[in-house]
């Protein structure tokens, strides 16, 4: 652990993509010192079941950290309940030019324009195998699919099912990337019914296979209309009637709108806007499909956690789940057992008995 903390304040001093990297180096070399947050005793309050799975607490690592599935263990090892890896397409690309990630320090915040940078499946499936095969049952690991850039359709996303249902916990297909040319246009109407049909054979042919049942969950904008979130919600309910359709929604990804509140030197900056600023909008969008879905799906809640209290609002306005990333970029581990001790607080102070009973109480 010492050595990990050691490396803080020099990251501070890095460009944001350097010092990711090394932050990302640093795990897959061990330099977590032994941090065992996997193993320690959980509050019993924070305990949870979603689609089959054992979550002893419900806060994960949002996708982007990890994107190439280089220190999954090593984060579990921090003490996430569960970890998003990626978002990774088939084929390797590498993104946007740099400077293409800001901080946004005074607001807490960052501004990202990566564009999917990845090392592609074949690199990723093989690291992930690696980590089944050593860790196998010792933490929860979605993957997070998105499409190359200059790809047409939406046969990318039933690539990335076949190849990543055997190896992962649960599955995201990512249409919501503010950096991706033309992808949250498959979040409207026929275009998203398509694509939902599509990887949902692709499910169905892994399960035939002999696999099992992988979740598939969607992660949506937050800068959709309401007329948006409702059309959206009528596709997904109706995909999910017969059981066999999408299983969860992630809520939200990065937003391209800009409060007035921002204060930094980056604020305009093209991309999308994640960290503090983005947590009303995406808490109010949850809260909308959280409604809009009758609370009969999961759903995940990220965007501007940064404390117990947050994490609650969101549980509260319908999140089975809470992911973090920015929050986690700025302040390090800690905030990890800081949110969880918080959240369990919370829970107590209120007569809550299960933090299952939380969710959608302000919704």
């Amino acid at each position: 652990m010492d050595a990990f903390h050691a490396i803080g304040p020099l990251l501070r001093l890095l460009p944001p993509e350097t010092a990711h990297g090394l932050s990302i180096w640093a795990l897959g070399q061990g330099l977590t010192g032994g941090m065992t947050g996997r193993n320690a005793v959980c509050d019993p309050l924070l305990e949870s079941r979603v689609w089959g799975l054992n979550f002893p607490h419900p806060i994960g690592l949002a996708a982007g950290f990890d994107k190439n599935a280089r220190a999954l263990g090593p984060l579990l090892d921090l003490g996430f309940a569960f970890v998003e890896a990626g978002t990774v397409t088939p084929l390797p690309q590498p993104g946007n030019p740099r400077p293409r990630m800001f901080r946004l320090t005074a607001d807490e915040a960052v501004i990202n324009r990566f564009g999917f940078n990845s090392e592609g499946l074949d690199a990723f499936t093989q690291r992930l195998g690696v980590f089944c095969d050593t860790w196998s049952g010792k933490g929860i690991v979605g993957v997070n699919l998105g499409r190359n850039r200059h790809s047409a359709g939406t046969a990318d996303y039933a690539s990335g099912v076949s190849r990543c249902a055997p190896l992962a916990d649960y599955l995201v297909i990512n249409v919501s990337s503010p950096n991706t040319p033309g992808l949250r246009d498959l979040q409207t109407g026929e275009r998203l019914e398509g694509l939902l049909e599509q990887v949902i054979t692709a499910r169905d042919v892994a399960i035939s296979s002999g696999g099992r049942r992988v979740p598939l969950l969607l992660k949506l904008a937050p800068d959709l209309a309401l007329e948006e979130r409702e059309a959206i919600a009528g596709v997904i309910m109706e995909s999910a009637a017969g059981g066999s359709g999408i299983d969860g929604l992630i809520i939200s990804n990065t937003t391209v709108s800009r409060p007035g509140s921002l204060r930094s030197r980056h604020r305009d900056e093209v991309g999308g806007l994640s960290g503090r600023p983005l947590f009303d909008l995406s808490t109010e969008v949850l809260r909308d499909f959280h409604r809009l879905t009758e609370g009969k799906l999961p759903l995940i809640g990220v965007g501007g956690v940064a404390s117990g209290r947050d994490a609650y609002l969101k549980i509260r306005a319908g999140a089975s789940l809470v992911q973090l990333y920015t929050a986690f970029a700025y302040h390090g581990p800690a905030l990890i057992w800081r949110i969880r001790e918080e959240l369990g607080d919370l829970l107590r102070e209120d007569g809550v008995s299960s933090v299952t009973e939380a969710i959608g109480a302000d919704a």
